[in-house]
């Protein structure tokens, strides 16, 4: 049996059932915490995250990771868009005139601009900043949403040593000099890797930095109205 053979064999629907499920098992109890929570500024966000949180379930790493990065390019822009509005409760004929401008103003700067912006008005820390502005943005975004392995890979060596056998002559045996940074099946074994490595941790961050907005947003309009 040929490979476009197999490929064109109908998926057996069992197989994903029963994988689906041990995942679903295993990682539960871990990732369960991520469905109880209460926004009370960012609502709209709620969805977004029990989809990612699927992901994690499932263990699709890269799907958390590139939705992470919707999640957190979404939160910055509500946080502008909410420190301009307030965040109390808004007659609904005026929902239009209220978050027009704000909207327009906001939902198309670049992540970069988002950042330092939100710095700025002290939505977040200078610790944070530097962390969404130096590792998420080249890291994370650039590295799965931009598909760009370049600053992932970048301390892989240029050159590794691997060796190369042929089975119909096992005692050959020849060396072979690899750059895995510039290889395509290469570069996704590591970023797959990298994926399973770090897609919780960025997500983690990512959730608990909406509370941290939230409580900073709700501390200014509280004093605000003092």
């Amino acid at each position: 049996m040929d490979y476009k053979t197999k490929l064109a064999e109908p998926m057996n629907k069992e197989l994903f059932a029963d994988s689906f499920s041990k995942s679903l098992n295993e990682n539960f109890p871990k990732y369960s915490k991520y469905f109880d929570f209460d926004l009370q500024v960012f609502c709209e966000l709620n969805t977004l995250i029990f989809e990612i949180n699927k992901c994690q379930l499932l263990e699709f790493h890269r799907a958390t990771i590139t939705l992470t990065n919707h999640l957190l390019e979404r939160l910055l822009k509500l946080a502008l868009i909410y420190n301009e509005t307030g965040i109390s409760a808004i007659e609904t004929q005026k929902w239009n005139s209220t978050f027009a401008e704000p909207n327009k103003r906001y939902s198309s700067i670049s992540l970069g601009n988002s950042i330092e912006i939100n710095k700025k008005l002290g939505l977040i820390s200078n610790s944070e900043k530097e962390f969404l502005f130096n590792v998420i943005r080249e890291l994370m975004r650039n590295g799965f949403s931009h598909a760009d392995s370049s600053k992932i890979l970048e301390d892989l060596p240029d050159d590794s040593e691997m060796y190369q056998v042929s089975f119909s002559n096992p005692n050959d045996i020849k060396k072979v000099n690899i750059n895995q940074k510039v290889i395509p099946f290469m570069q996704e074994i590591q970023m797959e890797n990298f994926a399973k490595a770090s897609s919780n941790q960025y997500f983690d961050f990512v959730f608990n930095l909406i509370f941290r907005i939230e409580n900073r947003l709700t501390e200014k309009f509280e004093k605000t109205s003092m």
